[in-house]
Protein backbone atom coordinates (compact mmCIF):
# COMPACT_ATOMS: atom_id res chain seq x y z
CA UNK A 1 0.00 0.00 0.00
CA UNK A 2 1.12 3.87 -0.84
CA UNK A 3 0.18 6.98 0.66
CA UNK A 4 -1.00 8.35 4.12
CA UNK A 5 -3.93 6.77 5.64
CA UNK A 6 -6.32 8.93 7.82
CA UNK A 7 -8.34 5.99 9.04
CA UNK A 8 -7.89 5.52 12.91
CA UNK A 9 -5.66 2.43 13.41
CA UNK A 10 -5.88 0.18 16.67
CA UNK A 11 -2.98 -1.87 17.97
CA UNK A 12 -2.48 -3.36 21.31
CA UNK A 13 1.41 -2.84 20.97
CA UNK A 14 3.19 -0.15 18.72
CA UNK A 15 7.11 -1.34 17.95
CA UNK A 16 9.64 0.91 16.59
CA UNK A 17 13.05 0.85 14.62
CA UNK A 18 15.72 3.19 15.94
CA UNK A 19 17.63 4.40 13.07
CA UNK A 20 16.17 5.96 10.14
CA UNK A 21 12.39 5.70 11.96
CA UNK A 22 12.79 7.51 15.01
CA UNK A 23 16.36 9.00 14.65
CA UNK A 24 17.84 11.05 11.38
CA UNK A 25 21.12 8.34 12.01
CA UNK A 26 21.75 7.20 8.25
CA UNK A 27 23.69 10.07 6.46
CA UNK A 28 26.36 9.36 9.84
CA UNK A 29 25.88 5.70 9.59
CA UNK A 30 26.42 5.28 5.51
CA UNK A 31 29.63 7.44 6.46
CA UNK A 32 30.83 5.76 8.64
CA UNK A 33 30.64 2.68 6.22
CA UNK A 34 32.33 5.03 3.31
CA UNK A 35 35.49 5.25 5.52
CA UNK A 36 35.50 2.00 6.58
CA UNK A 37 36.03 0.49 3.20
CA UNK A 38 37.93 3.47 1.92
CA UNK A 39 40.31 3.21 4.38
CA UNK A 40 40.78 -0.56 3.27
CA UNK A 41 40.67 0.49 -0.31
CA UNK A 42 37.44 -1.43 -1.18
CA UNK A 43 35.02 0.09 -3.66
CA UNK A 44 31.75 0.81 -2.25
CA UNK A 45 28.80 1.54 -4.40
CA UNK A 46 25.59 2.96 -4.15
CA UNK A 47 23.36 0.22 -3.70
CA UNK A 48 25.80 -1.78 -1.98
CA UNK A 49 25.24 0.85 0.59
CA UNK A 50 22.09 0.78 0.68
CA UNK A 51 21.79 -3.10 1.63
CA UNK A 52 23.37 -2.28 4.55
CA UNK A 53 20.08 -0.29 6.10
CA UNK A 54 18.47 -1.52 9.15
CA UNK A 55 20.93 -4.65 9.32
CA UNK A 56 23.29 -5.36 12.14
CA UNK A 57 26.92 -4.20 11.91
CA UNK A 58 27.65 -7.33 12.84
CA UNK A 59 25.84 -9.39 9.94
CA UNK A 60 26.82 -6.76 7.46
CA UNK A 61 30.37 -6.97 8.63
CA UNK A 62 30.05 -10.95 8.02
CA UNK A 63 28.35 -10.70 4.84
CA UNK A 64 30.93 -9.05 3.77
CA UNK A 65 34.66 -9.82 5.23
CA UNK A 66 35.62 -11.24 2.33
CA UNK A 67 36.19 -8.08 0.67
CA UNK A 68 38.67 -6.82 3.03
CA UNK A 69 40.74 -10.13 2.29
CA UNK A 70 43.10 -12.20 4.98
CA UNK A 71 43.96 -9.78 7.36
CA UNK A 72 40.92 -8.13 9.26
CA UNK A 73 38.82 -10.23 11.43
CA UNK A 74 35.64 -9.34 12.32
CA UNK A 75 36.01 -7.26 15.80
CA UNK A 76 39.10 -5.58 13.82
CA UNK A 77 36.36 -4.14 11.92
CA UNK A 78 34.03 -3.13 14.33
CA UNK A 79 36.47 -1.79 16.46
CA UNK A 80 37.45 0.03 13.23
CA UNK A 81 33.82 1.56 13.32
CA UNK A 82 33.90 2.66 16.60
CA UNK A 83 37.00 4.25 16.21
CA UNK A 84 35.41 6.31 13.04
CA UNK A 85 32.52 7.02 15.32
CA UNK A 86 34.31 9.44 17.51
CA UNK A 87 36.14 11.43 14.13
CA UNK A 88 34.93 14.77 13.29
CA UNK A 89 32.83 15.79 10.54
CA UNK A 90 29.93 13.56 10.49
CA UNK A 91 26.79 14.43 9.93
CA UNK A 92 24.70 14.87 13.53
CA UNK A 93 22.44 12.72 14.98
CA UNK A 94 18.75 13.95 14.99
CA UNK A 95 15.10 13.14 16.57
CA UNK A 96 12.97 12.76 13.39
CA UNK A 97 10.34 15.00 13.15
CA UNK A 98 6.85 14.25 15.08
CA UNK A 99 8.84 10.90 17.20
CA UNK A 100 8.72 12.60 20.16
CA UNK A 101 4.71 13.92 19.47
CA UNK A 102 4.18 10.25 18.79
CA UNK A 103 5.22 8.18 21.60
CA UNK A 104 3.68 10.83 24.18
CA UNK A 105 0.46 10.23 22.32
CA UNK A 106 0.87 6.81 22.53
CA UNK A 107 1.94 6.79 25.94
CA UNK A 108 -0.90 8.46 26.96
CA UNK A 109 -3.58 6.49 25.23
CA UNK A 110 -2.37 3.56 27.52
CA UNK A 111 -0.27 1.58 24.30
CA UNK A 112 2.80 0.46 25.50
CA UNK A 113 5.57 0.52 23.07
CA UNK A 114 9.19 -1.30 22.27
CA UNK A 115 12.23 -0.54 20.54
CA UNK A 116 13.73 -2.99 18.49
CA UNK A 117 16.91 -2.03 16.52
CA UNK A 118 19.93 -3.20 15.18
CA UNK A 119 21.75 -1.47 17.58
CA UNK A 120 23.49 -2.28 20.31
CA UNK A 121 22.15 -1.66 24.24
CA UNK A 122 24.96 1.09 24.52
CA UNK A 123 24.41 2.48 20.98
CA UNK A 124 20.71 2.71 21.54
CA UNK A 125 20.67 3.98 24.92
CA UNK A 126 22.96 6.54 24.35
CA UNK A 127 20.83 8.02 21.44
CA UNK A 128 18.30 7.83 23.70
CA UNK A 129 19.48 9.62 26.86
CA UNK A 130 20.76 12.51 24.56
CA UNK A 131 17.96 12.80 22.93
CA UNK A 132 15.44 12.12 26.05
CA UNK A 133 13.33 9.81 25.52
CA UNK A 134 12.48 7.98 28.06
CA UNK A 135 8.64 6.20 26.96
CA UNK A 136 9.61 2.67 25.67
CA UNK A 137 8.38 -0.04 27.86
CA UNK A 138 11.25 -2.19 26.43
CA UNK A 139 14.14 -2.30 24.20
CA UNK A 140 15.26 -4.90 22.29
CA UNK A 141 18.69 -4.94 20.69
CA UNK A 142 21.18 -6.39 18.66
CA UNK A 143 22.56 -8.07 22.06
CA UNK A 144 19.29 -9.68 22.65
CA UNK A 145 19.12 -11.62 19.17
CA UNK A 146 20.78 -14.56 17.52
CA UNK A 147 19.33 -13.26 14.27
CA UNK A 148 19.20 -9.98 12.98
CA UNK A 149 16.86 -8.18 11.11
CA UNK A 150 15.28 -9.37 8.20
CA UNK A 151 14.52 -12.07 10.81
CA UNK A 152 11.45 -11.66 12.79
CA UNK A 153 13.38 -12.52 16.20
CA UNK A 154 13.88 -8.99 17.49
CA UNK A 155 9.92 -8.53 16.81
CA UNK A 156 8.79 -11.30 18.40
CA UNK A 157 10.75 -11.08 21.71
CA UNK A 158 9.59 -7.52 21.66
CA UNK A 159 6.01 -8.83 22.03
CA UNK A 160 6.87 -11.45 24.36
CA UNK A 161 7.64 -9.26 26.73
CA UNK A 162 5.08 -6.65 26.02
CA UNK A 163 2.41 -10.01 26.60
CA UNK A 164 1.03 -9.06 23.28
CA UNK A 165 0.30 -11.18 20.23
CA UNK A 166 2.75 -10.53 16.81
CA UNK A 167 -0.80 -9.91 15.30
CA UNK A 168 -2.16 -7.01 17.06
CA UNK A 169 1.11 -4.88 16.81
CA UNK A 170 1.92 -2.10 14.71
CA UNK A 171 5.27 -1.56 13.78
CA UNK A 172 7.33 1.57 12.37
CA UNK A 173 10.08 0.78 10.00
CA UNK A 174 12.10 2.80 7.26
CA UNK A 175 14.54 -0.13 5.72
CA UNK A 176 13.58 -2.78 3.67
CA UNK A 177 14.84 -5.68 6.31
CA UNK A 178 13.02 -4.55 8.73
CA UNK A 179 9.79 -4.26 6.84
CA UNK A 180 10.82 -8.17 5.98
CA UNK A 181 11.21 -8.47 9.83
CA UNK A 182 7.61 -7.11 10.53
CA UNK A 183 5.67 -8.84 7.99
CA UNK A 184 7.63 -12.00 8.94
CA UNK A 185 6.55 -12.24 12.63
CA UNK A 186 3.18 -11.56 11.60
CA UNK A 187 2.57 -7.56 12.34
CA UNK A 188 1.72 -5.16 10.29
CA UNK A 189 4.02 -2.12 9.18
CA UNK A 190 4.13 1.65 9.07
CA UNK A 191 7.09 2.48 6.42
CA UNK A 192 8.33 6.08 7.28
CA UNK A 193 10.11 7.46 4.15
CA UNK A 194 10.76 5.60 1.27
CA UNK A 195 11.68 2.03 1.49
CA UNK A 196 11.19 1.22 -2.53
CA UNK A 197 8.18 0.09 -3.82
CA UNK A 198 8.64 -3.49 -2.99
CA UNK A 199 8.90 -3.21 0.35
CA UNK A 200 6.21 -0.67 0.65
CA UNK A 201 3.71 -2.86 -1.05
CA UNK A 202 4.17 -5.02 2.38
CA UNK A 203 2.92 -2.05 4.31
CA UNK A 204 -0.07 -1.20 5.44
CA UNK A 205 0.54 2.48 5.08
CA UNK A 206 3.72 4.83 4.20
CA UNK A 207 3.86 8.42 5.92
CA UNK A 208 6.80 10.73 4.97
CA UNK A 209 7.66 11.25 8.86
CA UNK A 210 6.06 10.27 11.88
CA UNK A 211 4.13 13.46 12.37
CA UNK A 212 1.92 11.85 9.42
CA UNK A 213 0.90 9.16 11.52
CA UNK A 214 -2.81 9.01 11.60
CA UNK A 215 -4.57 8.38 15.05
CA UNK A 216 -3.69 5.07 16.66
CA UNK A 217 -6.39 3.34 19.46
CA UNK A 218 -5.63 0.82 21.83
CA UNK A 219 -6.85 -2.62 21.14
CA UNK A 220 -7.22 -5.64 23.37
CA UNK A 221 -4.77 -7.86 21.85
CA UNK A 222 -4.38 -12.27 22.33
CA UNK A 223 -1.68 -12.95 25.34
CA UNK A 224 2.07 -13.96 23.25
CA UNK A 225 1.65 -16.96 25.43
CA UNK A 226 -2.05 -18.30 23.98
CA UNK A 227 -0.30 -17.69 20.77
CA UNK A 228 2.09 -19.69 21.10
CA UNK A 229 0.82 -22.36 22.48
CA UNK A 230 -1.37 -22.47 19.88
CA UNK A 231 1.51 -22.92 17.26
CA UNK A 232 0.83 -20.00 15.32
CA UNK A 233 4.51 -17.99 15.51
CA UNK A 234 6.88 -18.28 13.22
CA UNK A 235 10.02 -20.73 13.74
CA UNK A 236 11.57 -21.65 17.55
CA UNK A 237 11.30 -18.02 18.60
CA UNK A 238 8.95 -18.26 21.37
CA UNK A 239 11.87 -20.59 23.41
CA UNK A 240 14.12 -17.85 22.62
Amino acid sequence: MSGVTTTPLTAAAALFDLDGTLIDSEPRSQELWRRLFAAHDIALTPALLASFGGRRSADVIAEHLHRFGPGPTPDDLRADLRRLDEETGLPEVRLKRGARTLLTRLRDAGIPTALVTSGGLTYATHHLTRLEIDHFTTLVTADDVTRGKPDPEGYLLACRRLGVDPRQALVFEDSTAGIQAARAGGAACIAVGDPGPAAAAETLAVVHDLADTPEIRPAVGTAYQDVAKAGSLPRDTTEN
